[in-house]
């Protein structure tokens, strides 16, 4: 089922929210740090991270599930955003340079056909960015916060559902090593927390980062074989 979009938003808007967003950030600029003249589409509720590149990309469009309703842009800016069904995405094929799924993934009705339209609407030479929840971290079972609903997965339950929908993982990070509480003394230390945990327990991150590419190799059938003729010798009638 779909995070409920109302639940996101009121989620990044608590002190708590916007930490958790800040740190994701922090990340993924570290991953696309410049993504100017490029386009860039964002599925699940990605409203808190498209900021990064909203300003110089050729065009930022946030999309969230039918079902979970429509995620706005902040005030001030263009209502880049709309609603459609996870498997019947309303744009042309190749049409993307980036796609970023966040709370997306882990709450897709059918995982594989949205990976099928990723795959349709992303360029042979795009990059697709997932954030999903990590399945050994306590945020994959809170469920105060939207990391909490849906499936959560593990680094190479990740790895096997891209490489059967034909992507290919280039490269990996983590993020939110915070406990998931709303505590102010805890969330002033967010960054500790983040660098100790980065040393100390990489694999109980709240959520796994993953940059993936198509895998064209793994799209290309295999060459038909002509079938070979033999001559059979049989005694006439």
């Amino acid at each position: 089922m779909a995070i409920d979009v109302a639940m996101s938003a009121d989620f990044y808007a608590t002190r708590q929210g916007a930490v958790t967003a800040r740190l994701l950030r922090e990340r993924l600029a570290a991953l696309w740090p410049d993504l100017s003249r490029q386009a860039v589409l964002g599925l699940g509720y990605t409203a808190p991270y498209l900021r990064l590149w909203r300003e110089r990309s050729a065009r930022c469009i946030a999309v969230t599930p039918a079902q979970a309703g429509v995620a706005r842009w902040p005030a001030g800016f263009a209502n880049l955003s709309c609603t459609a069904e996870e498997d019947a995405l309303p744009f042309p094929d190749l049409c993307f340079d980036r796609i970023l799924v966040v709370h997306g993934l882990e709450a897709a009705e059918n995982v594989r056909r949205l990976l099928r339209e990723v795959w349709r609407v992303l360029k042979d030479d795009g990059r697709l960015l997932l954030v999903v929840p990590n399945r050994r971290s306590p945020w994959a079972y809170v469920e105060a916060t939207p990391f909490g609903h849906g499936q959560p997965y593990s680094p190479r339950q990740l790895d096997a559902l891209l490489a059967a929908s034909l992507f290919r993982i280039e490269r990996r990070d983590s993020a939110l090593y915070v406990p998931p509480v709303n505590q102010r003394l805890i969330l002033r230390s967010a960054a500790l927390f983040e660098r100790s945990g980065r040393r100390l327990a990489p694999q109980l991150a709240g959520v796994t980062i993953g940059e993936a590419v198509k895998d064209c190799f793994a799209a290309v059938p295999a060459r038909r074989i002509a079938p070979q003729r033999r001559l059979v010798l049989a005694e006439a009638v």
